[in-house]
């Protein structure tokens, strides 16, 4: 099972850059593509057609029908994971969160959270992913340790 990362635009690459980044430390193969719900809906739907069994995740900021457009039509997971802007004082953040009825998709704001939810989607069905998954927490874990050993110490 692989990730598909859909951006709403070439300005979102830099963060979907981010989410790859984090996918490939759980050795999840993911592929990366640029549509529009606003600007190009045939195409995100024949884009949708291209793929069975995969974790969308969508990267859209401002505006973000992408998300859900996406989710209403797979019946895949989604999740979204919009950018976060300033320039709106994060108020665009509302149009990931605030969907119709019937759709569904997810929504994490940081990147590593986001591939940490589809290693786990993933997970469910390839145990080496799983292994990947189990280590990742356990080095969390060992930070924590550390640094209350460290804070303690002084």
């Amino acid at each position: 099972m692989k990730v598909v990362i859909v951006m709403g635009s070439r300005s979102d690459l830099d963060f979907a850059r981010k989410v790859a980044e984090n996918l490939e430390r759980f050795g999840i193969e993911y592929e990366m593509r640029v549509t529009s719900a606003h600007k190009t809906p045939e195409k995100l739907l024949k884009i949708l057609k291209e793929y069975d069994r995969v974790v969308f995740i969508t990267i859209a900021g401002r505006s973000n029908a992408l998300s859900g457009f996406v989710d209403a039509n797979t019946l895949n997971p989604v999740i979204a994971c919009p950018p976060y802007s300033d320039k709106f004082g994060g108020a665009d953040i509302f149009s990931s969160l605030r969907m119709p009825s019937g759709v569904a998709p997810m929504v994490i704001l940081e990147p590593e959270n986001c591939a940490l939810a589809a290693a786990k989607i993933i997970a469910l069905y390839d145990e080496d992913v799983r292994k990947r998954i189990e280590e990742y927490q356990k080095r969390k874990k060992e930070e924590v340790e550390r640094a209350d050993e460290e804070l303690r110490a002084k």
